[in-house]
Parts: C-alpha cells; structure tokens; sequence
C-alpha cells in the first residue's frame, strides 16, 4: 500500500508543470487582451460592445475550424479591430484561450 501511495503522490506532483504552463498562457492571453484593447469590446461572460468569449467558444464548439476561424476575426475580420501582434504564436495562444472559456 504504501508504494501506491507514493505513485499517486509522484504522479500528482508530474502534473504540476502542466498547470504552470497552462497559467503562463492564461496570464499572457490576459496580458495581450489588455494590450491590445480587446477588453474594451469583450469579457468572458458579459456581452459587451463583441460577444462575449463564452458565446464565442460556444459557438465553436467542436469544429475543426473554430481557432482558425477566431484568429482570421481577430485579424482579419470585417468590423473588428484587427490585433496589431505579428506573433503567430502570441495570437494563436489567445484565440485558445477564448475558445477554453
């Protein structure tokens, strides 16, 4: 019993780096929302002057295009303050982030 109790207790703290990780992108996505001004059109819940991310992730639940769809708004989109990032890693980050809401 005593090495089952070790396994689980090594394998919860394995995990820990992944939850570092996940936080880092959360606190970037945030930073870059800020940054960038989404917050003054979008919240995660409330439905402001854009949908909110919920609404959003809602929307593309489950499709295969839904993150590409969301960087193409963010960047391309008609309507739409467009992020002025070049960074394909930074903008694909956030569109995770509102899709993970």
């Amino acid at each position: 019993m005593h090495k089952f109790s070790v396994l689980i207790v090594t394998s919860a703290f394995s995990v820990l780096p992944l939850a570092t990780a996940q936080a880092a992108d959360e606190a970037k996505a945030t930073a870059m929302m800020k940054k960038e001004g989404c917050v003054k059109c979008h919240s995660v819940s409330a439905e402001k002057g854009g949908p909110s991310f919920k609404s959003v992730a809602a929307k593309y639940k489950g499709k295969p295009d839904g993150e590409q769809k969301v960087i193409d708004q963010m960047t391309k989109g008609a309507n739409h303050m467009h992020v002025k990032t070049k960074d394909d890693a930074e903008i694909k980050n956030l569109a995770q982030y509102i899709l993970s809401r």
